[in-house]
């Protein structure tokens, strides 16, 4: 069942968002509705089903990762039919796809005795199994053996994403946001283990479509928000199951040593733009710090763990901060979360260095005493204290706790600097320090009204002013490779240039929105080369949304997103990006797009939305219909 799902989504390139979730939806329900005997397998094959529709094994934060090589899996594939390696090989390259082979060698196989059917429990521990061995040659052959116990049993469909699964590419174009959703409606509709009494299938009956939808996306947003500040479906769905929905954030809640989905900033034009939207509410300006994200946690035993803005654990990555921290924190201090940027520092020079130097560091398990490259904390906001969350306090509150509860160290741990200001000189001139003090920008958030912390959104609460204003070209942007164009004259051999998407985050799709060429030294060109070679794809993935005239030699797998500057945008009637947002047929495209850098910290569903782009545009135009005479503010 679970595999048809998978089968169903990935087919129908055209689905609307709706029916994705309700294909999903679907297959919830019957976990919920088929395990009658107890609310345990109602439980456990629930949790299995949502991890194996995420292709994850646990919590991010967790790490659980399965480690299968491309070459662990086609050995897998060869013994479990008899097929010979280098023919497994040459159809895998030609279809560009493992799984597909899979599957095909897997239908034409005749076997005396059918083993029993896979469960989707039985399926998920195998693969936890996996994922627990290390990687001696004596681990390989056993998952070898594992994987060819799950490979003999598979039918139809199953092999093709057991493989896909193992492989860590389910290639469906399935978002998390869908799966919340998805849950969300199945718990709903199905309580778990029982069927609905009349009373309520009457009163469903009753309700509207239009009442229904409003009513199930309120219970979504119960969910999705609830799982922003606990991410962990291990702790989610038992709750879901015994208490129900709205009870959720009464049991799960903001814990140390659970990472919290951070909060975003929005994109703004200039000062004027701020002044604007802020009107009347008290704001301040923080320097926007080149660094790495680092949401510090501080839990009730004294264990301090740090975590990326993708909620990744680097505590292994800092040592050097978490022996700080101890120095730096009030003895009031329990236990806390707060948000922060770590940036490379010149302990010599007394002065920040840029992002490339602390991409430099090592990313796992350093040596205090190996650290070359020093980093200082730039603490700027406080989520968590002593017990309580924060984030429904306004930030002037949760920065005054930050103040009283940690001490400053110069080049070590230093509050973000800010300025309180409602004057457009003051800002101007606060920004141009920032840059000359080798920061981004600015960020400029709202200090009581509305200023709550909004995890996991793009807030208008939070405006990003980055110093790219003051070259008059505009915010850059996260876009994601999925195509490239072979190289020519000298750039022969490789790929002269590559096709963009935004990610649309309501279709969850990737849609066109450039070609691009420039910004690349001769080594960036050679790192994306053999870099991408790896994950090319035979065909478009079904939710690329490009034109045919815009097809790129090379389709490539969503993978990695790159931060790129443009000099303004325009309508296109060849990209796709905001289609129908701005014109009815017509999508947005980038003018000179340039090439900056990788963005390792972002995930392909994190590049910039099409939403986001339509945005971009509509203020681009608002200032350029203002005409040429415009207040210099507008430059900043």
């Amino acid at each position: 069942a679970v595999a048809r799902t998978f089968e169903k989504i990935e087919e129908d390139s055209g689905r609307q968002i709706e029916e994705k979730t309700s294909t999903l939806s679907s297959i919830y329900s019957k976990c919920l509705t088929v395990s009658i005997c107890s609310i345990l397998c109602c439980l456990d094959d629930l949790l299995c089903c949502v991890y194996l529709c995420l292709n994850q094994l646990g919590p991010a934060y967790q790490g659980l990762e399965l480690g299968v090589g491309e070459t662990v899996l086609m050995k897998a594939v060869a013994q479990a039919t008899g097929r010979q390696l280098d023919k497994i090989k040459a159809e895998a390259q030609e279809k560009g796809d493992l799984g597909l082979v899979a599957e095909s060698s897997r239908s034409n196989q005749r076997m005396m005795f059918a083993p029993a059917n896979l469960t989707a429990g039985g399926v998920f521990n195998k693969l936890k199994e996996i994922a627990n061995m290390s990687g001696n040659s004596v681990s390989t052959n056993i998952k070898i053996d594992i994987i060819k116990g799950l490979f003999v049993a598979c039918r139809f469909s199953e092999a093709r994403y057991i493989v896909r699964s193992l492989a860590g590419k389910l290639r469906i174009g399935l978002a998390e946001q869908s799966v919340l959703s998805a849950l969300s409606q199945a718990v709903c509709l199905s309580p778990p283990g029982q069927e609905l009494p009349p009373a309520v299938l009457d009163a469903g009956k009753r309700m509207s479509a239009e009442n229904k939808r409003v009513w199930m996306e309120e219970k979504a947003l119960i969910l999705k928000q609830t799982y922003c500040e606990m991410p962990n479906y291990d702790a989610i769905i038992p709750v879901l199951l015994k208490e129900g929905i709205d009870e959720l954030p009464n049991h799960c809640k903001l814990t140390p040593g659970v990472p919290l989905r951070p909060m975003l900033a929005h994109p703004t034009k200039g000062i004027g733009e701020v002044m604007k939207r802020f009107d009347e509410a008290s704001f301040t300006c923080e320097y926007k710090y080149d660094g790495e994200r680092a949401q510090i946690h501080i839990l009730e035993n004294g264990e301090v763990r740090i975590f990326s803005r993708n909620q990744e654990d680097n505590t292994s990555k800092y040592p050097d901060i978490i022996s700080r921290i101890p120095q730096v924190k009030k003895e009031n201090v329990r236990s806390c979360v707060l948000d922060s940027e770590a940036v490379a520092w010149d302990r010599e020079k007394k002065q920040i260095q840029p992002f490339q130097v602390l991409t430099t560091r090592k990313r796992k398990d350093v040596d205090a005493s190996e650290i070359k490259v020093q980093v200082c904390v730039y603490a700027f906001d406080l989520l968590y204290l002593n017990g309580e969350s924060l984030v429904r306090e306004p930030l002037s509150k949760r920065r005054a706790l930050l103040r009283e509860s940690f001490e400053e160290k110069v080049g070590e741990f230093v509050f973000a600097r800010a300025l309180d200001a409602d004057n457009t000189e003051a800002i101007a001139e606060f920004l141009e320090q920032s840059v000359r003090d080798s920061c981004e920008g600015l960020m400029v958030k709202t200090l009581e009204k509305h200023a709550t912390y909004e995890i996991a959104k793009r807030s208008h609460n939070w405006l990003k002013l980055k110093k790219d204003y003051l070259e008059g070209v505009g915010d850059t942007v996260d876009l994601c490779v999925i195509g490239a164009y072979l190289g020519k004259g000298k750039r022969a051999g490789s790929y002269g240039g590559f096709l963009l998407a935004c990610y649309d985050e309501e279709n969850e799709e990737f849609q066109s929105v450039c070609k691009i060429g420039t910004g690349f030294k001769d080594e960036d060109l050679e790192q994306h080369y053999n870099f991408l070679k790896e994950h090319i794809l035979p065909k478009p993935r079904p939710y690329y949304r490009v034109d045919q005239s815009a097809e790129p030699d090379v389709w490539l797998e969503a993978v990695q997103v790159w931060e790129v500057k443009c000099a303004d945008l325009s309508l296109s009637p060849v990209y796709k990006a905001a289609m129908g947002l701005v014109d009815p047929e017509k999508g947005i495209s980038l003018r000179f797009p340039r090439y900056l850098r990788i963005r390792d910290d972002k995930k392909p569903e994190d590049a910039t939305t099409g939403s986001q782009i339509a945005d971009l545009y509509k203020k681009q135009q608002q200032i350029q219909n203002q005409g040429e005479k415009q207040d210099l503010e507008d430059y900043y």
